[in-house]
């Protein structure tokens, strides 16, 4: 089974969506579940098969959160020690060389990765195109719009 990177926020985030699936969201579709059965014929009950469809999909993410979970890596950027590359938790400050706008990333996995918190996701173009440099390195990220340049002026591990 492959191992799926967090860092030690995401897992943290994961593990309060998961105690907030199992002790709130749990319990209240049940409760519709019943409150529909009591109505009477379940066959034309629309809050009943509303009811059991979230059910469903409450379900399904407790087990998609508990399968990351067992799986994950946790990985703690303020302990890494990787001389100055951009690794997997690294904040990584860059200039774009053709418009000169700075910008400052921090590499997560996939479920964490959120573009107005200035978080990528490790699989994305830009972040496979930082891994392994360093500060002062030029990264060539192929994007919709052609390939774009960034150097990288800083790489910090917080």
């Amino acid at each position: 089974m492959q191992k799926i990177p967090l860092t030690v926020n995401g897992a943290e985030l994961l593990k309060a969506e998961l105690q907030r699936l199992k002790s709130v969201e749990r319990p209240a579709v049940i409760q519709a579940i019943a409150e529909a059965r009591a109505q009477g014929d379940l066959s034309e009950n629309a809050e009943y098969d509303a009811a059991k469809e979230k059910q469903a999909f409450v379900e399904g993410r407790i087990m998609e959160i508990e399968g990351k979970l067992s799986v994950a890596t946790v990985i703690d950027p303020t302990t890494l020690d990787a001389e100055g590359r951009c690794v997997f938790g690294a904040t990584v400050e860059l200039e774009d060389l053709e418009s000169g706008d700075e910008v400052r990333y921090q590499i997560v996995g996939d479920d964490e990765a959120d573009i107005k918190l200035g978080k990528i996701s490790v699989s994305s173009p830009i972040a496979r195109a930082l891994i392994g440099k360093s500060a002062g390195d030029v990264a060539e990220v192929q994007a919709p719009s052609g390939i774009r340049e960034y150097e990288i002026l800083d790489v910090l591990y917080i």
